[in-house]
């Protein structure tokens, strides 16, 4: 079943509407917590709401189950998994066995993973390191150094964020070297203040973000990159998180408003993921040379591997790989261009310093 389109959406949380309930769930930014679109809380503004099409899905971007309307309880779930998954969001930072979690709920080990699988479509597992991703975008946001917001979040250390392939939930290694087989790619275009973009996204998240010189262009190059995949011009009503994302992507480049936190379908080899899961944690209008973003990662003489990833890099602005300089502090490369590279941190320097 597809979602309804958007504007639908708003207005079935606004009308606290039952006879969506099941066809939608929606997660709010600020408070971490997914509901039903009947749900009685105080309504979110707009910018803050994400959507998504089960349970599995708001669980796995990180969302906890809201305790009033209790969304996991409209599906598979049940209220004792529910207060399970509230004990895992409170101890996040904790280390969480399968055999502590089992005796809380008084089950074997074996058979608690599969109810809380079958329940929420992800293991306790990787819904906690979602939780864990989520408190460290959080804290890095108010301000916390990216090693402080590490350790707080529970990860351990660097490579527990940047390097484990366990923790992306992107295309599958087999899909992306097939080209994308078996894939279905929607995408949508925009104007920017740098030129035209198009974005893709599959039903994980983005995994295309990319300027040229017109739409024709940029679908090309889409078409190279998943030659196998069925690509799709975004109709609203198939696709409207995307109808969103790139909107809100658009206005950030284009009018300065907030940098969107959208959910990324990343593909690369294990170096360059961890590449660009650290770009995404550099603060808008900061910069650092390849060598220091080698040094950060514990690879002090990869500068030139961090270059080559930069290089590869298919996620434009949302894996910000503009931000990473020549030693010397010149601009270096740039896939799009050197004068886009300029642009975009003209942009984000010039917003920091009206803040």
């Amino acid at each position: 079943m597809t979602m309804p389109v958007q504007e639908a959406m708003h207005r079935a949380i606004a009308d606290r509407d039952k006879s969506y309930d099941g066809r939608f769930f929606y997660g709010v930014v600020t408070t971490g917590v997914f509901c039903k679109p009947s749900c009685a809380s105080r309504h979110a503004r707009g910018e803050n709401i994400r959507f998504f099409h089960d349970v599995p899905s708001a669980m796995r971007a990180g969302f906890r189950p809201c305790q009033r309307c209790h969304p996991t309880e409209s599906g598979q779930g049940v209220q004792w998994l529910s207060d399970i998954a509230r004990y895992i969001e409170s101890h996040a930072d904790e280390r969480l066995t399968l055999s502590h979690l089992a005796n809380r709920a008084g089950l074997s080990p074996s058979r608690f993973q599969r109810l809380f699988k079958a329940a929420f479509g992800i293991s306790p597992k990787v819904y906690q390191d979602a939780v864990r991703l989520r408190y460290f975008k959080r804290s890095l946001k108010q301000g916390e150094d990216v090693t402080s917001a590490i350790y707080s979040a529970g990860f351990g250390s660097a490579s527990r964020v940047y390097g484990e392939e366990t923790r992306h939930l992107g295309m599958a290694p087999k899909t992306y070297r097939s080209g994308g087989a078996g894939e279905t790619i929607f995408y949508a275009c925009r104007d920017t203040a740098v030129g035209p973009m198009l974005m893709a996204a599959t039903d994980r998240g983005v995994c295309f973000v990319e300027f040229g010189e017109n739409e024709h262009t940029l679908l090309d190059q889409l078409h190279e990159e998943f030659p196998q995949a069925k690509i799709v011009s975004s109709p609203t009503e198939d696709a409207p998180e995307l109808d969103a994302w790139v909107g809100a992507l658009e206005a950030y480049i284009s009018t300065g408003a907030p940098r969107p936190d959208l959910p990324l379908d990343l593909r690369g080899t294990a170096f360059q993921m961890k590449v660009w899961r650290f770009l995404v944690s550099v603060r808008e209008g900061e910069v650092m040379t390849y060598a220091e973003l080698a040094a950060k990662l514990g690879r002090p003489k990869a500068a030139r591997s961090v270059g080559s990833a930069c290089a590869a890099n298919r996620v434009s602005v949302l894996v910000p790989c503009h931000r990473v300089l020549r030693g010397d502090g010149q601009l270096g490369g740039y896939r799009w261009g050197i004068d886009r590279k300029r642009a975009l941190l003209d942009l984000e320097r010039s917003r920091r310093s009206d803040k």
